[in-house]
């Protein structure tokens, strides 16, 4: 299952039914799982730990340095789950000293020539487009979709099950269940086709609804809106703290309102 053209260093940890096509480069200190798929001309460098029944396509480079010049080389690791795609040319960068490890989660589809940075966190279920970029330590969580052409400002934090337009530019943080688009980035309403193919309940989607009402349409800054929320019948709904505690969260500040 590896091919007699790869190069595959003694030390590296390959599990079982594992293909490994012609031309691929896996370095010292990788451990790869089962049932792995790697197509020609990948390559897997120093620190990367890749989990279970991934595929991996030509030009893929996973664990490589960080483009960050305070890397000094310390110990770090770039780390993906399970049934991922990766796309060609892909480029996952290990971590630095700031998180130690880049991750990516499982069941993603990650584009051809997208490029997650170092300390980045992705979760699982995710779509990422083709040549969309994330900066350094960007958090993009479950089930978010983002399309192709993306730029995000490093720091960015993107929240679940939102759907972000291909070829804009992301320098806050974008809240949960949202769509977003034009430049500069803004709300576009809430990514109902997503609610109701996840099988979100009409009662949920409503509570959802009104959150963002809340949000953006009673001329509220963020932190009244925040207060807002909290003080509203729909406080208790448990996706509608979800988005109460991103934003509480948030240090970039949320996109506003078109």
């Amino acid at each position: 299952m590896i091919s007699p053209l790869a190069y595959v260093d003694p030390s590296a940890q390959i599990g079982k039914n594992v293909e490994i096509g012609p031309f691929c480069f896996i370095d010292k200190n990788v451990v790869i799982g089962d049932n792995n798929i790697l197509m020609p001309h990948v390559s897997v460098m120093y620190g990367s730990r890749i989990g279970n029944g991934n595929t991996i396509h030509p030009g893929a480079v996973i664990g490589g340095i960080p483009q960050d010049l305070k890397f000094i080389g310390e110990e770090t690791t770039a780390e993906i789950g399970d049934n991922n795609r990766i796309r060609e040319n892909v480029t996952i960068n290990r971590g630095t000293a700031s998180k130690g490890k880049t991750v990516v989660g499982s069941n993603n589809l990650l584009m051809e020539s997208m490029h997650v940075a170092h300390d980045c966190i992705v979760g699982s279920y995710c779509i990422i487009g083709n040549s969309t970029k994330l900066g350094g330590e960007v958090e993009v969580e479950d089930h978010a979709t983002i399309s192709a052409g993306v730029l995000i400002h490093q720091f960015t934090h993107i929240g679940g099950y939102v759907m972000i337009q291909g070829g804009t530019g992301v320098s806050q943080d974008v809240p949960p269940f949202t769509m977003s688009g034009r430049n500069p980035l803004t709300y576009m309403g809430i990514n109902l086709v997503r609610l109701r193919r996840e099988k979100f309940s009409a009662e949920t989607i409503e509570a959802i609804h009104n959150a963002y009402r809340i949000i953006y349409q009673q001329g509220l800054n963020v932190s009244q809106a925040v207060a807002a929320l909290k003080e509203s019948d729909i406080a208790d709904d448990p996706q509608v703290k979800y988005i109460i505690d991103f934003i509480s969260r948030s240090e970039r500040g949320i996109i506003r309102d078109r």
